[in-house]
């Protein structure tokens, strides 16, 4: 509920378990990405196996968001978060017998995905806690939660190489006191619509919907590439500009802070210009700068500058576009739409390292990859632009692109 136009102190306390429950996920989602290199000691992968092992719960995670968003718009937020979070406390701890075994790593890695769908549970929650006004800076504070890669990056294989149990048995507990923290302090906003349709009923029509697939697009671009940089970047460090282990995921740990923070710039930015235009203003720069790193500079400083920019520009990007989607989603279907979204978010990060380990291993080089990045940017910015700046205004103008066109049904909905 809020006072006027202000959040209340249940929205504010909502949106800080929120995104403290999709931190420690996320870092969950993310064990095995900085702890590929050490895995590799013993299990000897060629680069596409290893970029399968951490592509993998990026998949499932994505994937999992769809039903996830769904069921949260039935059972809500107060049920789904603490069940996911002590759920994935389970291949968490499988993550110790598996550890010497790479098909044991990929099976357990499956279900590792289930931490990467929390992202459906929070959006949906705080969305409907806060008022139109600020809900584009809320999304973006609770989208600060993907932090918990770069805390993965950074934690994970220090505590691993004072124990090979301890960052599982460290995130194991910390998901289980959240889990409880969370079945007392997360609510679901009084008087919310719960939804009476079946599940696939409900994912069609959100799925009817021409700006869920628009959105969907522009998304896969942005967190699809700051989740594809998350797991293959102490990949590409290592390999390509030879950093030990621990100094790749140091660094990939702080492109991954980079775009924490600039994902609630690019909400509260998009509170105060139309998200479409900062979108395409985030993605040019990126398309630039993916040019920039085709060409392999040297580590310091170019190729530092030319990361921590893109992943401000990436960052930017996803803070944005779910501004957008709280601007023109129907409230009852928030869930579903964030699912599919989202989805597309997670599997736009699944296939950059596959690519990228596929194109090393053929031409032993990465330009390939990052021009590739440089396409998709550009096209993201000139879609966003040209057909995305008129989503959630009145259609009363003639002459309006009929694919961004919002019903009054739709954005009355949307903004209470």
């Amino acid at each position: 509920m809020t006072t006027g136009d202000r959040p209340s102190a249940a929205a504010w306390r909502n949106l800080a378990m929120a995104t403290l429950g999709f931190t420690l996920t996320f870092w969950a989602w993310n064990l095995i990405a900085p702890l590929a290199a050490d895995f590799d000691d013993h299990l000897h992968m060629t680069a596409s196996a290893q970029s399968l092992l951490v592509a993998v719960p990026v998949l499932v995670g994505s994937l999992g968001r769809v039903p996830v968003g769904a069921l949260t718009d039935r059972y809500g937020a107060r049920l789904m978060f603490p069940l996911i979070s002590a759920l994935t406390i389970i291949p968490v701890l499988l993550l110790i017998p598996a550890s010497t075994s790479y098909p044991a790593l990929i099976v357990v890695g499956f279900f590792l995905g289930l931490g990467g769908t929390t992202f459906a549970i929070g959006i949906p929650l705080v969305n409907s806690w806060f008022p139109p006004a600020h809900r584009g800076a809320a999304l973006g504070i609770f989208g600060m939660g993907m932090g918990g890669v770069a805390l993965s990056g950074f934690f994970t294989p220090r505590l691993y190489h004072r124990g090979d149990h301890l960052p599982f048995l460290v995130m194991a507990i910390a998901l289980a006191v959240y889990a409880v923290l969370a079945a007392f302090l997360v609510n679901d906003r009084p008087g919310r619509t719960i939804p009476a349709s079946p599940l696939t009923t409900r994912l069609a029509q959100a799925g009817r919907l021409r700006v869920t697939w628009e959105l969907s697009a522009l998304y896969a671009i942005g967190f699809g590439g700051i989740v594809a940089f998350g797991v293959y970047l102490p990949t590409y460090l290592k390999t390509w500009y030879a950093l030990s282990p621990t100094d790749a995921g140091t660094r990939a740990a702080g492109f991954a802070l980079v775009t924490v923070v600039f994902r609630p710039i690019g909400g509260w930015l998009a509170d105060r210009v139309h998200p479409a235009v900062v979108t395409a203003c985030a993605l040019g720069t990126v398309a630039v700068l993916a040019i920039v790193q085709a060409f392999d500079p040297a580590l310091v400083p170019t190729a530092t500058i030319c990361l921590l920019l893109t992943a401000a520009g990436l960052g930017t990007t996803s803070g944005s576009v779910f501004a957008l989607v709280s601007r023109v989603t129907p409230q009852p279907q928030v869930g579903s739409v964030t699912g599919i979204v989202g989805a597309m978010g997670g599997l736009g990060g699944f296939v950059p390292p596959l690519v990228m380990g596929a194109v090393y291993s053929a031409k032993n080089s990465y330009s390939i990859g990052f021009m590739l990045l440089s396409d998709l940017a550009l096209a993201g910015c000139v879609y966003a632009y040209g057909r995305m700046r008129t989503a959630g205004t009145t259609p009363a103008e003639p002459g309006r692109p009929a694919a961004t066109r919002i019903t009054s049904r739709e954005r009355g909905t949307a903004d209470g």
